[in-house]
């Protein structure tokens, strides 16, 4: 095998090592997006439970002391 032969071997290597590891990341980015979407639809969800509880603590009389002070 001429030296031109082994160098373009390697290369071919390294671009296949490269390419597999660009799938992995890409598999991995893919599956952190699906986490990041889950978790902001719940944090949304949570807020509006948040302000749904605030409204309707907004609404309750206010607390007084009771008459045994």
């Amino acid at each position: 095998m001429s030296e031109q032969e082994t160098r373009i071997t390697q290369l071919e290597e390294v671009v296949a090592h490269q390419a597999k590891t660009i799938d992995e990341l890409s598999d991995q980015l893919t599956a952190q997006w699906k986490v990041v979407e889950e978790t902001r639809y719940k944090l949304e969800r949570l807020v509006e439970r948040f302000m749904t509880l605030e409204e309707e603590t907004a609404e309750a009389p206010a607390n007084t002391r009771p008459p045994h002070y």
